[in-house]
């Protein structure tokens, strides 16, 4: 649980790394992924492709 010592709030390294995880995470990483790969690919094909 995190304390207050004024002026700061500390907090234990596990409470502090604590971030959202689950599917939305993994389904936005996955598409921005894909996307990217998606325009690279398109940059590569119109600018390099004989």
């Amino acid at each position: 649980m995190a304390t207050r010592r004024p002026p700061q709030i500390v907090e234990t390294p596990t409470e502090a790394r604590q971030g959202e995880l689950g599917p939305s995470v993994l389904a936005m990483l996955a598409i921005s992924t894909g996307l990217a790969l998606l325009i690279l690919g398109l940059i590569w094909f119109v600018f390099f492709h004989t």
